[in-house]
């Protein structure tokens, strides 16, 4: 079977701990995770991981079924890919003076990205987008010289009013699945 990516949702308790847990199960069972964004969720005292993991069917089945097991997991969602809207950041420190800031502003404007800071010697760029659109970004600016970058990974949400539930409500009977 081949690997790919997949997104995986999970609703956690906001409690001290939770994420070293969580990642801890992963580095025990040997799974990668791609990227690992956490934030506060809509609802009091959770919050919301995203995941992407690379693996194939069957090792993406059996990442769910680990973090349903969790403890302070209250529920776990494959995120399909024609049924997610997704989205990444990235802020990336490019080289920059007065003569090439011309031709940087006008690559960021084409891809609605944003210079947030400007140095004598370099520019600090924001851009939001799927991943193709940050990757792409990415390479243009390469021509100038990178001396930093960071990227929040995949955040992910079903489209419209689809709703992913998972049978998974926090209740220990449904952990064993």
């Amino acid at each position: 079977m081949p690997l790919n990516e997949s997104t995986i949702v999970a609703m956690v308790r906001d409690r001290p701990g939770v994420l070293n847990r969580i990642s801890s199960m992963f580095r025990r069972r040997n799974f990668n995770i791609v990227s690992l964004a956490v934030g506060q969720s809509e609802q009091p005292g959770m919050s919301r991981m995203a995941f992407v993991v690379n693996g194939d069917d069957a090792t993406v089945e059996q990442v769910i079924k680990q973090l349903r097991k969790l403890i302070d997991v209250a529920s776990v969602s494959l995120i399909q890919e024609d049924t997610m809207i997704s989205r990444e950041l990235a802020l990336i420190r490019v080289n920059g003076t007065a003569s090439t800031r011309g031709e940087i502003s006008q690559i960021v404007d084409i891809y609605r990205a944003h210079i947030v800071d400007i140095a004598p010697d370099s520019l600090i760029v924001e851009v939001t987008g799927d991943e193709d659109k940050v990757q792409s970004l990415k390479n243009l600016l390469n021509t100038f010289g990178i001396t930093e970058m960071i990227r929040t990974g995949r955040v992910a949400m079903v489209r419209g009013m689809a709703h992913v539930h998972s049978n998974n409500s926090g209740n220990p009977a449904n952990r064993a699945a």
